[in-house]
């Protein structure tokens, strides 16, 4: 017991802990007063997210990743991959044959298995690291700039057809955690870094250049689009407050109200049914109207440290399977951090991307948990190899 403490890396542990208890806290926090005004049980996500989501199912996977000795075998990344592609091709069926009557907030994103839903996108998002790093690693070397076309193809097709089947959801910002975490792993798999760097820079010039175009043309055939009254809302908030604006809205109300300290905890207005569904992807709002923006920021900072924590482990990984895999963890953290607060405080259209570990949701949690162990794992690993490395020494 004492050898594998050891081995545990504490920097991404510890962080690790203290969000999933304090998002278990601002999920009973945030979803009490609008489940009260409902008729039902104040505690009822709550209880939900500390007893099924986190310790049972969340936990439990965590402690399986962080055990697991073969994940970087062919037996296990190919059928992970297929699993998540069978819930994904599900999804479009059910958005065909049931189109907008299976929708929430404009998209079908959940398979419904009875006492629990799946986010198959979440389980997606992790199948795709798996998979990649599995590839990439056997092209290690390999990639020149002559070579980068055909070393790099095979993995875009099934990366581009990944996306493809989460935008008919359709899922704009799942869509885009997808691309960035192919694009991170590509940039960091062995190709030239002015050629990364370009990648970078033409992918944000094409997307301004297409929000641009998409607000100066204004289509009609747009119009009555869930997405697109989205960006609407988002340049214009206040003047479109009663067809899509009220949640950014009510998010500067709930930030306003909570100054530097907050109101504290328990204590928000917004979340008594002005700031919808404000447990999901607008929990962060109510902590800063709760905890202020000092608490905010500290949750923020957890975040980011999290994050910086796991690119560490890759950047000293010697396995470039493990390292990469510690690269699209952290990129799936990093985009879902960008999404949310930039929704959160008007920097960025509404997406529906969650905060990780502190929003209300199962799929999130476990592949998040799942995730966390993964990089402990490889850690771990690593640290053990360091050290008989240097015993041979």
């Amino acid at each position: 017991m004492r050898k594998k403490l050891h081995y545990l890396n504490y920097q991404i542990l510890v962080p690790y802990l203290i969000l999933l208890v304090f998002g278990w806290v601002m999920v009973y926090s945030a979803s009490s007063d609008i489940l009260l005004l409902n008729g039902l049980k104040a505690s009822a996500y709550g209880v939900k997210q500390a007893e099924f989501d986190v310790f049972a199912v969340g936990v439990a996977c965590f402690v399986f990743a962080s055990k697991l000795s073969n994940f970087q075998n062919r037996k296990f990344v190919f059928p992970f991959l297929y699993l998540c592609f069978a819930m994904l091709i599900l999804l479009v069926f059910k958005r065909i044959f049931k189109g907008n009557a299976a929708a929430i907030n404009g998209a079908v994103g959940w398979i419904d298995l009875g006492p629990i839903n799946i986010q198959p996108l979440e389980f997606a998002k992790l199948g795709l690291v798996l998979y990649l790093a599995f590839l990439l690693e056997r092209r290690d070397g390999k990639i020149a700039p002559g070579t980068i076309f055909e070393s790099l193809i095979n993995p875009a097709i099934v990366s581009v057809f990944m996306m493809a089947l989460v935008v008919v959801e359709p899922d704009i910002g799942g869509t885009a955690i997808l691309f960035m975490i192919t694009l991170v792993m590509f940039a960091t798999c062995g190709v030239p870094t002015k050629i990364a760097v370009w990648w970078i820079l033409g992918v944000l010039l094409a997307v301004l250049g297409i929000f641009f175009l998409l607000v100066k043309w204004n289509p009609s055939f747009l119009q009555k689009s869930y997405q697109y009254q989205r960006i609407m809302s988002f340049l214009h908030p206040f003047e479109l407050e009663k067809k899509g604006g009220a949640q950014l809205v009510n998010s500067y109300y709930a930030i306003h109200n909570g100054g530097l300290f907050g109101v504290g905890l328990g204590n928000s207005v917004q979340k008594r049914g002005y700031l919808p569904e404000p447990y999901t992807d607008f929990i962060l709002s109510i902590i800063a109207e709760e905890l202020g923006i000092v608490g905010a920021c500290i949750v923020v900072g957890q975040l980011f440290y999290l994050i910086w924590s796991i690119m560490e482990v890759g950047v000293h990984a010697i396995s470039q399977f493990n390292s990469l895999v510690c690269f699209g963890v952290a990129t799936i953290i990093l985009m879902e951090c960008i999404f949310n607060i930039g929704a959160v405080i008007g920097l960025l259209p509404i997406t529906g991307v969650t905060l990780p570990f502190i929003s209300y949701g199962g799929s999130s949690v476990v592949v998040l948990s799942a995730g966390i162990g993964l990089v402990l794992n490889i850690s771990a690993n690593e640290r053990k190899k360091q050290e008989e490395a240097a015993s041979v020494l």
